[in-house]
């Protein structure tokens, strides 16, 4: 049985990683990390991370990018792997978490779903094929109380049909600012904010005559929560390094 820790477990992802873990045999939670150490939960919650001193297998972090730094250093200390969850982080902290990365196993994806990462393949493939005459856009739609935009999963699944194409690509996020015809090169990203939308991304392949569309839509936030769980049983034991879905697929496949 695997040992979680789970930091941002007042959260609404930490709620519901809480209670897919409770329908569990394979994994319990040893102990939560929030800024409320007041609110009860069926374990100890700690708003210092220092003050843990008990045994933990890995670490499943859906808190906020300001206390990646923190939780690094305490992973690193114990040796603990981390699945890092957290959305909206910027350059520096992705950095810190590949230079921790030298030091413990992390498994990072801004999407936990693995339907989310068949799109990722999927769209690389329509890529490599249509790229020469079709123009790509990417549509994100969440809900109203997200506050980062465009999402980390339409980034990701940018990044990954630019790494498939030969010309340097140009992500555009506000075609209002300029007058002038689309570029070859670009890649459209927008962002819906809207209601309860769990999460919805479609990728949008446009050429002379005839579009072609990858969608996927989330129904609830348990896809998500059963993907990071996955992760975290997966990563338990694992080297030193980045590890993301693609490596949890294909353990899957294997």
């Amino acid at each position: 049985m695997k040992r979680i820790i789970l930091s941002g477990c007042h959260g609404k992802m930490g709620h519901v990683i809480t209670q897919r873990i409770s329908e569990r045999s394979d994994c319990i939670i040893v102990a939560g990390f929030d800024i409320d150490s007041e609110m009860k939960e069926p374990f100890p919650v700690l708003s210092d991370s220092r003050n843990f001193d008990g045994n933990a297998d890995v670490i499943i972090d859906f808190s906020h990018p300001s206390f990646l730094p923190k939780l690094l250093a305490f992973a690193k200390e114990r040796k603990i792997p981390a699945v890092i969850a957290t959305t909206g982080m910027k350059d520096e902290q992705i950095n810190q978490m590949k230079e921790a990365a030298s030091e413990i196993p992390i498994f990072f994806s801004a999407n936990m779903s693995l339907g989310v990462n068949l799109i990722l393949d999927l769209a690389k493939k329509a890529a490599a094929v249509l790229s020469n005459s079709f123009d790509i856009e990417i549509i994100e739609k969440h809900h109203n109380q997200k506050v980062d935009a465009p999402s980390g999963t339409a980034l990701m699944i940018a990044d990954s049909i630019s790494s498939t194409l030969e010309q340097k690509t140009l992500y555009v996020y506000d075609r209002h600012e300029e007058r002038k015809k689309r570029d070859k090169n670009e890649i459209g990203i927008h962002s819906v904010r809207g209601g309860t939308i769990v999460g919805e991304h479609e990728v949008i392949f446009a050429g002379k005559d005839e579009i072609i569309t990858i969608k996927h839509s989330a129904m609830s936030k348990e896809i998500f929560a059963t993907g990071a769980i996955n992760a975290a049983i997966f990563i338990s034991g694992k080297m030193p390094g980045i590890y993301d879905m693609s490596d949890l697929v294909a353990s899957i496949g294997g």
